[in-house]
């Protein structure tokens, strides 16, 4: 299935949270002088309008990014977030949000090396013109998942895989694990991030238990910032499994995540969790 188009969701409250944490990680890892690789296997197109009709359909990003704009009181960890979606924008303008590969690109250094993985031809081909001249990335039109065990271990011995999957299909969810005990297998110091969507019937509840049984050494990170609509459908939030996280990540997100969910909130039963 190829329909799924990230476009429709860039700057929403999961994209947030996906993304300071996934800077932060990166920060973390560059404080080594020893480079590493960073592995996406769901890259989508790179960069994203938040004028296309694509961003609009929904707009949320207006219930995401959006809400962080113009704040004067933001933690450092949401700052430095908000700085680097500053970056890609002209002064004064807020018309384009970065995808995952965009926040990599600006976040590792210039010894560290990127694979970018897209399966969609559409964003496959707006990830490579994005990325087009970058000596640091190489792109992929192929399946992550497969294609992971292939590059792990990386050459230098350090890495960050990071698994961004639409979960359209149920399938999704154990290809995770699937792709996770084959990396681990091989690339046991590496870490790892996985997304995942918070729905009303609970599919990452089983997810998060089965990544937790493949290492003790796994954080779950999650927020929860909308209810359910009157079908009863919808993203509530979502979460990351990090295995291997940096030891200073917990405590950098407890001081991050009550107010990141206080300016995401869209009803009085929001929360975080971090375990």
């Amino acid at each position: 299935m190829l329909a799924y188009r990230h476009a429709f969701h860039a700057g929403n409250h999961a994209d947030v949270l996906k993304h300071c944490v996934l800077q932060q990680i990166l920060l973390y890892m560059n404080q080594k002088d020893k480079p590493y690789w960073v592995i996406d296997t769901h890259a989508g197109a790179g960069m994203y309008s938040l004028e296309s009709e694509y961003a609009n359909t929904k707009g949320e990003y207006h219930n995401g990014v959006a809400r962080l704009q113009g704040r004067d009181d933001l933690p450092p960890v949401l700052q430095e977030y908000l700085d680097l979606v500053k970056v890609c924008n002209n002064k004064g303008e807020w018309t384009l949000y970065p995808g995952s590969p965009e926040i990599i690109r600006r976040t590792i250094r210039a010894e560290d090396r990127m694979r970018l993985f897209e399966l969609h031809p559409t964003d496959h081909d707006l990830l490579a013109e994005h990325f087009d001249r970058d000596r640091q990335a190489k792109i992929f039109k192929s399946d992550g998942f497969a294609a992971l065990k292939a590059l792990l271990p990386p050459p230098t011995k350090r890495g960050l895989i990071f698994m961004d999957p639409p979960y359209e299909i149920k399938s999704d969810y154990a290809k995770v694990i699937t792709a996770l005990e084959e990396g681990l297998s091989r690339f046991a110091e590496g870490v790892y991030v996985v997304w995942y969507p918070i729905l009303t019937r609970g599919d990452h509840i089983p997810l998060v238990e089965s990544m937790r049984a493949l290492s003790e050494k796994t954080m779950n990170v999650s927020i929860t910032v909308q209810e359910p609509d009157e079908r009863g459908f919808g993203m509530l939030g979502s979460g990351l499994c990090v295995i291997n996280p940096p030891w200073v990540l917990k405590d950098t997100l407890n001081t991050t995540l009550p107010y990141l969910v206080d300016a995401l909130a869209q009803y009085p039963g929001a929360r975080y969790e971090l375990s």
